[in-house]
């Protein structure tokens, strides 16, 4: 028997990924993992039950004009009570994960290894007990290990790993950054919740324009992972903006799955008048309106407040406006992103 995963993204950021047989309709599924999807009739009469699937193939097996109208259906509305998935799908639950009696997954792990790669930036790699399903670019809450705080990062990880990684920032005096740095040893045990966020790769429908800045890299290197293994027909152009040359980390990796998806542009840029490089400045020195394809594009940005309010702004005085803009904002003070 064939089963599928079933990502059930709610309004309040929550995610929770669950199988669903290639025989079973998703309400059941859901019901069966302990997830109370709203549902009232069952027989596709209500409505009550309706989400929007962003990605996947399905099969709608009945709903009344009264429940949803053949416009919706076509638009990517479906009725959980009536939906067969045939593939791995994402849908978008109008609904809050406590309305819906779950919460985010803890999978408790423990720390591989931490590699020192930059004066600013730590890698992070755990083991865990077991896969955590995740859409690629959201986040998790990991504890700090001797401490009764916990931090969010993006998995810079492919999703469904037996081991997860993360791109840190070293934040001087920072909790997490003083436990990597000073204490941090194999073995020690961690415990990651979640996964949370609405910043998380789309289907890839047109043209892509992904901007990181520093370690807002993180998610694009867990993107990167899904479209190197399910490859993409669109082009792609990444763009990665640092202070100095040494902040470029992970740019091996990243060149090494861009050059096993073909159609991806890389494009650094620094901002230290020190350091000699090709591009120097901003990102918003750089993108162009052809970068935008006339708006037929997404755009995907991770990166701090400034550089997000930045580009936004540049869009406003370049006169195009994207077909999607997904953006995170991540703060030195290691508080919860901000994602649209």
């Amino acid at each position: 028997m064939t089963t599928y995963n079933v990502a059930l993204n709610f309004e309040d950021g929550v995610t929770r990924v669950i199988q669903c047989d290639d025989d079973e309709k998703v309400t059941d599924a859901a019901f069966r993992q302990k997830i109370n999807l709203p549902m009232d009739c069952r027989d596709g009469v209500c409505g009550t039950c309706k989400c929007f699937a962003e990605k996947g193939e399905y099969e709608l097996e009945f709903y009344m004009d009264e429940s949803m109208s053949d416009e919706e259906a076509e638009a990517g509305y479906v009725l959980t009570c009536q939906m067969i998935p045939e593939s791995d799908c994402v849908l978008r639950v109008p609904a809050s994960s406590a309305v819906c009696k779950t919460a985010p997954e803890a999978v408790e792990g423990e720390v591989l290894g931490v590699d020192r790669l930059s004066e600013t930036s730590f890698g992070l790699r755990v083991k865990l007990a077991k896969p955590m399903g995740f859409l690629p670019g959201q986040y998790v809450n990991v504890t700090v290990p001797g401490t009764g705080s916990h931090r969010s990062y993006s998995f810079s990880s492919a999703p469904g790993a037996d081991e997860a990684t993360f791109l840190i920032r070293n934040l001087a005096g920072g909790v997490m950054s003083t436990y990597l740095s000073d204490r941090a040893q194999p073995g020690d045990a961690v415990t990651l919740t979640g996964p949370m966020g609405a910043f998380y790769l789309r289907p890839i429908e047109r043209p892509q324009l992904w901007l990181a800045g520093g370690t807002g890299l993180a998610p694009f290197l867990s993107m990167l992972e899904q479209v190197a293994e399910q490859g993409s027909d669109h082009p792609i152009t990444l763009y990665y903006a640092v202070t100095r040359a040494a902040d470029l980390v992970e740019l091996d990796r990243v060149n090494a799955l861009a050059e096993k998806i073909g159609n991806i542009t890389v494009i650094t840029i620094l901002a230290a008048e020190e350091d000699a490089h090709e591009r120097k400045g901003f990102v918003t020195d750089h993108v162009t309106g052809e970068d935008l394809n006339d708006g037929a594009c997404d755009v995907y940005l991770c990166g701090p407040p400034p550089m997000v309010d930045a580009v936004r702004a540049h869009f406003g005085k370049l006169g195009v406006e994207p077909a999607a803009f997904h953006y995170e904002k991540f703060n030195p003070t290691e508080e919860k992103a901000q994602a649209a």
